[in-house]
């Protein structure tokens, strides 16, 4: 093993590998933070098409007359004239708040 050490090619070889593996600009360490980097990327992309594809189907619900009004009476507790609103809620859904002592 040892003669194998002694001879010049294959101790460039093996410096020319450590130095493009770990000390390059373009090393694998940087490689792997770039793979990761392009996944989370992708990961984004998907996430915002759904919320693009989510806001098309609100934006259509939105162009009638009735959706406006659905979205006003819902969101905005809107009314007609003449009419009363009660908003009901359920001791699960209300946000309660903890006292420390």
């Amino acid at each position: 093993m040892f003669k194998y050490l002694k001879n010049i090619f294959v101790l460039i070889f093996i410096c020319f590998a450590i130095w493009m593996l770990f000390f390059d600009a373009n090393s694998l360490i940087i490689h792997s933070e770039l793979n990761s980097e392009i996944s989370d990327l992708e990961d984004q992309k998907v996430y915002y098409g759904n919320e693009i594809i989510k806001d098309k189907k609100a934006i259509k619900q939105l162009s009638t007359d009735e959706g406006i009004e659905k979205m006003a009476r819902e969101k905005y507790y809107m009314k007609k004239e003449n009419e009363d609103i009660y908003i009901i809620e359920y001791e699960d859904s209300l946000k309660l708040e903890t006292q420390d002592d």
